[in-house]
């Protein structure tokens, strides 16, 4: 019996943190559900009757030779609220920036016609980037936060979405903030059930994520709460961490702790919880959040403007910590994965070599923190897949088929054949623009 549909053509993935895989001329068979059920190459003895099968049954594509396949990218931390400032004060300092541009922003979204508006909008864009699944931060109001959950699934993207909590007085303005730690943990156990009741309705679901915007600005009551609903219902965590000097050293005052091992004290450090930045973790952070299986979203983007440092990824990897990539509007300026993934290598050359000429080469960086475009790739779409605990990432038998079709003769030289594949699919991640990117299908359905 044949599954509903099959694709021919050539394709990349990552195989692990170093290592990718070219697939020429594959068969790639997808089920009703969404699923790579089998993928068959020139090599493989069935590869011809099969091919035959499908072209009988006018069930078979065939993609030209200027078209590749790879894997819908993941952003594991993106503002949808923000996107209508991207591009915006991103020269300001961060306390005029959240405090002038942000926080208002933010606080417009009680108008269910404007959340529409920009939801629709941010979700349309970042699928026309090739992101087939995002980590969503919301706002602190439910109902708006529930919309969003809801267009992601009409749109077809697989969204993670959270409610923003930010309870703290002293630390957030009145018209942005929840009124109490009781109303914040009661609005987000209404969110989660909420969304809840949806995730099935769509065939790439959708799924409610236990969201404190960053210790600063929560209580301690409301982190303790949170921690005991994820728990409850065994959802997703998300939350900044030791993203900035100040943040990293206002939680080490408040709580005699680092950031990491604070969220942890209130039951958010879980397998299931991605951390946003994270640039200045210790060793006793790493080790934990190692233990923990957590997961790092490394935004390059937003950390180069207000991060004051750069995330040591190949450091922190070597030590067994699972690092993603993101692209975090609006603090990184770009929905494109394409431009988080240029920036991270970028930024790893920057720290490997240092910034500043007056000093001696010898002393001017940080010795081995390179990373390659490989590991660009891997974090981008593997290493995501393993945050999420979903099986997103790889073209591979049992991985929902989140593909992204891309025209190489598209803004892309071509003069010559390439020495080898690696170089090409060099050339499309450092390349591509969303022009580039001619289909996108996100568990197998076509969303661009």
């Amino acid at each position: 019996m044949l599954n509903n549909t099959a694709i021919q053509g050539n394709a990349f993935y990552s195989l692990d943190f170093d290592k990718i895989r070219y697939v020429n001329n594959g068969i790639f068979c997808v089920n009703d559900e969404g699923y790579i059920v089998e993928v068959y190459e020139e090599k493989d003895k069935d590869y011809d009757l099969i091919r035959l099968k499908y072209l009988k049954n006018g069930k078979l594509r065939i993609l030209s030779d200027s078209e590749v396949m790879l894997p819908g990218f993941v952003d594991l931390h993106i503002h949808a609220s923000q996107w209508p400032q991207a591009g915006t004060a991103l020269d300001k300092p961060l306390e005029t920036w959240l405090g002038e541009y942000t926080f208002p922003l933010e606080s417009k979204y009680k108008d269910l016609e404007f959340a529409n508006d920009v939801y629709r909008d941010i979700i349309s864009s970042t699928l026309r980037h090739g992101t087939t699944t995002a980590l969503y931060f919301a706002t602190v109001d439910t109902e708006p936060s529930i919309l969003l959950a809801r267009l992601c699934g009409e749109l077809g993207q697989r969204g993670l979405v959270g409610k923003v909590v930010m309870d703290e007085a002293k630390a957030n303005p009145e018209y942005c903030r929840d009124s109490s730690p009781e109303e914040a943990i009661n609005e987000t156990e209404k969110f989660i059930n909420e969304v809840l009741k949806i995730k099935g309705l769509y065939k790439q679901k959708v799924y409610p994520v236990v969201t404190p915007r960053f210790i600063p600005s929560c209580t301690s009551e409301v982190l303790e709460g949170l921690g005991m609903l994820a728990k409850k219902y065994d959802v997703h965590i998300q939350t900044h961490c030791s993203e900035s000097d100040w943040a990293h050293k206002f939680v080490k005052e408040k709580y005699g702790l680092n950031d990491a091992q604070a969220l942890d004290k209130f039951g958010l450090i879980t397998s299931k919880t991605v951390i946003a930045h994270a640039p200045f973790l210790e060793a006793d952070d790493l080790e934990l959040i190692a233990e923990k299986k957590t997961t790092i979203a490394h935004s390059p983007l937003s950390n180069a403007y207000f991060a004051n440092s750069v995330l040591p990824l190949k450091d922190f990897a070597s030590k067994g910590v699972n690092i993603g990539m993101a692209t975090d509007i609006s603090g990184g300026y770009s929905p494109s994965m394409y431009q988080a993934i240029r920036q991270a290598v970028i930024s790893s050359r920057m720290l490997q070599d240092g910034v500043n000429p007056s000093l001696q080469s010898d002393v001017r960086g940080r010795k081995d923190s390179s990373i390659t475009l490989n590991n660009a790739f891997y974090s981008a779409t593997v290493a995501a897949g393993i945050a999420l605990d979903l099986p997103i990432g790889k073209l591979e038998k049992g991985y929902s088929f989140d593909v992204q079709i891309i025209d190489i003769n598209n803004n892309i030289p071509r003069f010559y054949k390439e020495k080898n594949t690696e170089d090409l699919l060099h050339k499309i991640l450092l390349l591509s623009e969303s022009s580039n990117i001619k289909e996108v299908r996100v568990q197998g359905n076509r969303v661009k």
